[in-house]
Parts: structure tokens; sequence; C-alpha cells
């Protein structure tokens, strides 16, 4: 560890049976020593609650704590998380455990950081059990004060759904193959156990603050942008500094994906330093095909973490295991041992990252884009449910699409969740954000009026926080703001022989999934692309990208779906309508680049990636610190990348 340049480990993550093997006995003696041959050999330890499995002996002596899927099976013991979350009993046990650790190393000084339990929501975000469904009638039951508010939001008067008490709620258990839950049911049950696992790591929080008030509080995310398990954006509130477990996306949205997802991550930072707890050497074992990365990569996307914004860069694991249902699981010594490709890797980077720390890479922060992509968890949920206008379109994709397409035109966008300060930015984009409460509204029509720069895409503001339609046509509660009236979705595939299965636009792009009719635009407006087709089809002609003036501001809305490459390709005439400007260096978008600097502006540090598989070569200013796969010529100031 001293010669990978290793200073901290997340520890006893999963030690509970260790830690406490029968009921009535506890053994610290193990965790002891590890925790003092880490700390004399200066290595700090992020300790963890260990509650993200239980030993076997509690589930023997208390079934009832498990967790129960939506047909009423009990979610057995043997793998990770087979507790609920509502379970007083198993919360019982948890607490007293967290406890036991802050008695025993709150003031261990070795111990700077506790790491409460593990990716929650990995195996237990969905409960159907009794305590769950006494949860959730109380959950509704604080959330809407009466029935009648429920039934409203609910619209439980379609299919005879009216509820006389909170006592008739029920969870969305399973209701016959072709059943559809009611959408609003299903979007509160999201919540719920969105609020539940939430609770739960709050209670273990407070449980260890109790003793030990001094040490900072985290716990990993599982953020990727196509990773909506938990609503982020509540939880961030909650933790002393965010940390994120982010595997690589295998194939060509690889570096993309990474920088997208640390965009958002560090928005959910809310200024405070974050980590990544974990992420990957090479392959993991979880996947169909599971990728190894390739030369280069491991230091790649280990700086472009760092270059986003992180301040740790952590891995799962350090040894790779010898048994187990991760044995495949890359690690910093792989099972080839040290002599190995990986762990060269290993202790180079280290020695970069040192260099970068005395450098004064973390006295900075990522610099703030001009370009706000949002990003809302709920949006997401609302178009999981099966009974939409098509199964194809989900609210995760856009972000990723928009993000790629402005980083093509040369713009490294931030990623921030609707409830964040998306609002302070010179130019927003809504990318299918079905969702548009009351407020989210306002937020829009301000921000416009007031000489903000909008996009807003097909599937935006289509329903409120309850999940009702905004009537009147779409987008509903923002139609002046863009300017245009939509009264149908035109969803295209290939299920039957003669469907549609495209749309080709006069700019030379092609829509693809989805397409909306818009019927009228309004005199403030102007028809940027126009849709070609076959005049069968009722859209040759027809607007599909328009400008609208509102207030001091402009909205740009794009009317079906064209992809990261129909976007790119759209974008230059949109970013000079909306008075966007660019960089307009020969090498844009092959280079994704980052910047972070402290507010004084003495530490300015820039980060240059290669997004191409071609070598890319750029100018370079001030001092080159670190390269990987990069030759730098100092006399021509000019570095090629590979």
């Amino acid at each position: 560890m001293g010669q990978a340049g290793v200073n901290t480990v997340a520890l006893a993550i999963f030690s509970w049976d260790r830690i406490q093997p029968t009921e009535d006995r506890w053994d610290f003696g193990w965790l002891d020593r590890i925790i003092d041959k880490l700390g004399n050999a200066g290595i700090v330890v992020d300790l963890a609650s260990a509650t993200a499995t239980a030993p076997l002996w509690l589930y023997e002596s208390h079934p009832e704590v498990l967790p129960r899927d939506k047909y009423g099976h009990p979610v057995n013991a043997g793998s990770r998380q087979s507790w609920s979350p509502t379970s007083p009993v198993f919360k019982e046990y948890a607490l007293t455990l967290c406890r036991k650790l802050a008695e025993r190393y709150g003031t261990n000084p070795y111990v700077t950081a506790w790491h409460m339990g593990n990716e929650y929501g990995w195996n237990n975000r969905y409960d159907y059990s009794d305590n769950a469904l006494n949860a959730f009638r109380l959950w509704c039951e604080r959330k809407y004060g009466t029935i009648g508010a429920l039934n409203q939001a609910w619209g439980t008067t379609f299919w005879g759904q009216e509820m006389n008490s909170f006592d008739e709620v029920l969870i969305p258990r399973f209701m016959g193959a072709d059943s559809m839950v009611n959408p609003g049911q299903k979007l509160d049950f999201e919540r719920f156990g969105n609020d539940m696992l939430l609770d739960f790591y709050k209670a273990e929080r407070d449980a260890i603050a109790e003793i030990c008030p001094d040490k900072p509080f985290t716990t990993n995310f599982m953020v990727s942008t196509d990773q909506c398990v938990m609503n982020y954006a509540k939880w961030a509130d909650e933790v002393d500094f965010v940390s994120n477990d982010h595997y690589f996306h295998e194939g060509e949205s690889h570096l993309d994906e990474l920088a997208c997802s640390d965009a958002l991550m560090d928005s959910l930072a809310l200024g405070k330093p974050w980590y990544v707890m974990e992420h990957s050497t090479s392959a993991v074992q979880w996947k169909p095909l599971n990728t190894r990365k390739r030369a280069g990569e491991l230091m790649r996307d280990s700086l472009a973490h760092l270059a986003m914004g992180s301040d740790a860069i952590c891995y799962f694991q350090w040894r790779q295991s010898k048994a187990g249902a991760e044995k495949w699981h890359s690690s910093m010594v792989p099972h080839a041992g040290p002599d190995s490709q990986i762990f060269r890797d290993v202790c180079e980077l280290g020695a970069d990252l040192n260099k970068l720390a005395d450098e004064g890479l973390l006295s900075t922060k990522l610099v703030k884009s001009k370009v706000a992509v949002v990003f809302d968890y709920e949006s997401q949920w609302a178009t999981e449910h099966t009974a939409t206008p098509t199964q194809e379109v989900r609210h995760w994709t856009e972000p990723l699409a928009w993000f790629r397409a402005l980083a093509d035109n040369g713009l490294t966008a931030d990623v921030v969740p609707v409830r964040g300060p998306w609002d302070e930015y010179e130019a927003v984009v809504l990318p299918s954000l079905t969702i548009l409460s009351e407020e989210t509204t306002r937020r829009v029509r301000e921000y416009v009026a007031n000489g903000g720069k909008l996009f807003v895409t097909y599937y935006t503001g289509l329903v409120d926080d309850k999940d009702h339609v905004w009537l009147g046509g779409y987008p509903g509660s923002i139609r002046d703001v863009v300017g245009v009236r939509v009264e149908e979705f035109a969803p295209m595939g290939n299920d039957f022989p003669g469907a549609m299965d495209h749309l080709d636009l006069d700019n030379g792009t092609v829509a693809h999934d989805f397409a909306d009719v818009i019927t009228s635009v309004a005199d403030t407006a102007h028809v940027v692309a126009s849709f070609k087709a076959d005049k069968w089809t009722g859209f040759d002609g027809a607007p599909a990208i328009t400008v609208n003036d509102f207030g001091d501001g402009k909205a740009a809305y794009v009317g079906a779906r064209l992809g990261r490459e129909g976007l790119a390709k759209s974008l230059p005439v949109l970013l000079e309508e909306l008075g966007i400007e660019t960089s307009a260096e020969d090498d844009r978008g092959e280079v994704l680049r980052v910047e972070r600097a402290d507010e004084t502006g003495e530490n300015h540090f820039v980060f240059l990636f290669n997004r191409t598989h071609d070598v890319a070569v750029v100018d370079v200013e001030g001092e080159p610190l670190v390269a990987s796969l990069a030759q730098v010529n100092e006399s021509e100031r000019t570095a090629a990348i590979q």
C-alpha cells in the first residue's frame, strides 16, 4: 500500500458477522489490529457501520426482518441487504452495532470518517412486507393529511380505487401479469422507498453521532447516468461529504458517461469535497460481458474523476478476492500479483495524485460551466411506468445525449438536479423532464423571462408532481415559454409492418423513437428545422425545432428524439440563435477540457482528455504536471494525446 501511495481505506463494510459472531458475543480484536496496522503505516480509516449484511444468526432468530418481493416471497438471506428498512427489530440490532462501534473507535485517531451502510437500496429498494405497508400508510398520512387529498392526488376515481381511510392504502404488490399500477401510487411508492432508506441511514448516523459527533459521515451513492435507484439530491443534504461508486460503461461512451455522472456528483456535493469511493482498475464481474479496461484507461478514468471535482480516488478492491461472488472483480493487486500492469499503473497513479496534491489541487473546485443540464430522478421514475406513450423513452438517456452533444460543440456542461441552482446558469437544458411541478414551472418561467437561455425537449412538462397531465396541450405549464403547442405524440419503431421507424429533418438529422405533433407555433417563435416525410405520415413540413422569444430570454424546443449525433449537428445553429459562445478551436469536440481553480485564481489546473480513438494534438499553456499516453512538446507548446 505504501508503494502504491494508498492513504485511506474503507474498512469493515461487510463485517458484522465477525464483529458480533453470536448475539451475546462481540469480537473487536481483529479490527483493532487492522486499524492500528494501517494507522501506524500512515493510512487512515473510513470505518463502516457494517450493517450492509447481517449475520446469519440474526435471520435465523428473526426471519421477520427479511423484506418481501411484490409476490409476497421473502427475500432470503445470503446476499447483501436482506433486511427491511422498516423492520423495528432489525433497526434495534443495527443501531446497537452502531453504538458499539462508536464507543470502541470514536476517539481512535486513525478512524477519520464514518461510512454508513453500503450502497443503500442495492437489494432492498422495494420492500412489500407488512412492515413496509404500515410505514407507507403513515408516510401517506404525513404527506397528504386527509384521505380525500390522497384520493385526489392518485386519481382514484378511475377504476374505482377510492379509499375511505389511510388503513385502506395499499402498496403496489403483484396484481396480475397484465395489470397496471396506479401511476400516482407507484410514484409515491418510489418516493417512500427512497425516504425509508434515507431514514434508516439517518438513524444509523445519529446513533453514532450521539457518541462520536466530531467525525464526518458519508455513504456511497450509486450515481451513473442510468442509475436512478435513489433520489440522491435528497440524500446529499444528509451527509457531510458525498461519495460515489461509479463503474464504467463499455464502448464509445465510456469517457463521456463518466464525465456526465461526475458532473452530477459535483452538483450533489453542494460545493464541498467529494469522494470516488469505488471504481474499478479493470473488469467487473456482474455484467453479461465483463470487458477489461484498455491500456491507459485505469489512469485516464481516475484522472477524469479527479478533474471533474473528486478529491479522493478509491477502488474496490485492494487485493482481488480468491473466492466469493466478486472474485473476478478487478483490484489494485490482481490475481497475478504486484508484478502486473495493473499494479504498475496503480503505483504510477499514486505518484501522480501525490504530485497534484503537492501542487495545490486540493484547494480547487470544478470551474462552473455556462450550461446546466437538468437531471431529475422523479422524472425517471415516472417514465418507468408500464402505461406510457412508449416504453422506448426514459428520462435518463436525454441528459447524457445532451452532455455529449454539447461536448461535441466544445462545451463541457454541468449536470444539476432539478431541485438545484440550475437557474443561475447562462443556459439550461430541460431534457425529457417529464415532471414539472408548479414550483419548477415558476422557476422556468422566471428564468427565461429574466433573460435566461433555455433548451426544452420532447417529453418535458407532460405532468405535474402528482403525475397529473397539464391540460391544454403539451408541454402544459410552459407552452407559452417555448412557443409551441403539441396535441399528440408519434412514437416510432418497427413493431409491426409499415410502422414509421424514423423521421428525417431538413437540417440533415434523423429522429428515432419519438416525435411531437406540433400543431401551432406562436407569433413570437420561428421554425429552425422541419420534418421531411411522406405525405401519408402527416409530418411533411411540420415543425421539429423552434426558437421562441419570451420576456428578455429565449427558449429552443426540440420536438423529437435526435440522439447525440442529431443534437450535435443541430446545436451550432441553436447556440448561435440563443447567443451562446463556444470554443472556436479546430480540435473542438475531439478533446474534453475540464478546469479546476481556487477562488483566488492562483491555482488553476486544466485537464485534457482525448474523446476519440485517434491521436489528438492540442495547444497547451502553463506547466505540464502529469501525462498519461500523451507526448508533450515543450518547445511547440503542444500535446499529442492518444
